[in-house]
Parts: structure tokens; C-alpha cells; sequence
């Protein structure tokens, strides 16, 4: 089911870890509509083997990069990011959903395929000193991602000194998704 954890940006080859990635997932057909195999991810989060060589390449790869805080979007980012955050010393800011934490919030809004939804984070958690990489598990349409990017220069004064990175499940092709893209991918989880 995986054939690419976002290793093309960075000039490695193929890792053998991903393979044991790979054996994690779970393919369900036909859901949440006839036509997808849908890639789920819970499964690679029962074994904790692949679910730390997730976090491992992902920490290889930006661990010289000079990351001071690690976002990452609801609900997969979190759970991949936060780990990342431990492993490079550095903070993590959740983006979330409109109304979902508790402090003042600023946020920006991106479209849908059908209307527009927002992410959202804690004032003052980002400083534009900072330098922040975009966590998410896979990049659909890139609405989510070009929103994080849009908030981190805009409402900071950021430069793109990092690539947005995100695990990318696709079924029997290389994808590089180290950066904001279009186009449909198949359901995930």
C-alpha cells in the first residue's frame, strides 16, 4: 500500500523500513465509497515497530534542519507530529478544527471540494523567529497544507525554509509530496 514516505525531496533511495510501514497499513475496500481502497493508518499505530520507523525517517530527515517547532494538523498530523516534536527537542503547536481549543486562536481558511473549513491555533505559540515544519499524514487536495503555509508567512512574516512534509499513502506509484499539491488521493485514515 505505501510506496513513498516523502524520501524523494531529501535524495534518499528506497528504505527498508517502509516495507514494515507498508505491512502495517490496512487496505479497506470500497469505503467510505464504492471505488476506494481506502489506506488505513490505525493499524500502523498498533504496531509500534512501524508506527517508530514512521517517526524515525521523519526524524532523520529534519533532525540538522534547525526546526524550532513542529505543526501539525488534526488529526493525523498530530499524532505523528508530536512524536517528531519529542525526537528533535523542540516544540509542537497543534492546528486544529474552528472552536476546538480553548485560548484566543487566529487561523486561516482554505477550500474544500465543497465550500471551505479553517484551521485554527493558539495565539502567540509561533514567533517569527521560529522555524516550522508542517506535519500531516498525506496531502489530497492540499487545501490543509497551502492554509498552514499561508498561515505561518502571512500572520508570522515566515519564509518557506522548509518543506511541508507529510507520509504519503499511494497505491503502486513514487509520489513526492514534500510540498503543496492538488489532485485526489485515495481515502486515508
Amino acid at each position: 500500500p505505501i510506496e513513498a514516505l516523502t524520501m524523494a525531496a531529501s535524495g534518499e533511495g528506497k528504505d527498508a523500513r517502509l516495507e514494515t510501514i507498508s505491512r502495517s497499513i490496512r487496505e479497506i475496500p470500497n469505503w467510505p465509497k464504492e471505488g476506494i481502497l481506502f489506506q488505513d493508518i490505525t493499524t500502523t499505530l498498533l504496531d509500534p515497530v512501524a508506527f517508530g520507523h514512521c517517526v524515525d525517517i521523519l526524524y532523520e530527515r529534519y533532525r540538522d534542519k534547525g526546526v524550532t517547532v513542529v505543526a501539525g494538523f488534526e488529526a493525523r498530523g498530530l499524532i505523528f507530529g508530536a512524536p517528531l516534536a519529542l525526537r528533535l527537542k523542540c516544540a509542537f503547536v497543534p492546528l486544529r478544527k474552528p472552536k476546538k481549543l480553548p485560548g484566543e486562536t487566529i487561523g486561516e481558511e482554505y477550500s474544500l471540494e465543497y465550500g471551505t473549513d479553517r484551521i485554527e491555533m493558539h495565539v502567540g505559540h509561533v514567533k517569527a523567529s521560529d522555524k516550522v515544519l508542517l506535519v500531516d499524514d498525506l496531502i489530497a487536495t492540499g487545501g490543509t497544507m497551502v492554509a498552514g503555509v499561508k498561515l505561518m508567512q502571512v500572520r508570522f512574516q515566515l519564509s518557506p525554509t522548509l518543506s511541508p512534509c507529510s507520509m504519503t499513502l499511494n497505491d503502486h506509484k513514487q509520489v513526492d509530496r514534500s510540498g503543496p499539491k492538488t489532485g485526489k488521493e485515495e481515502g486515508r485514515n
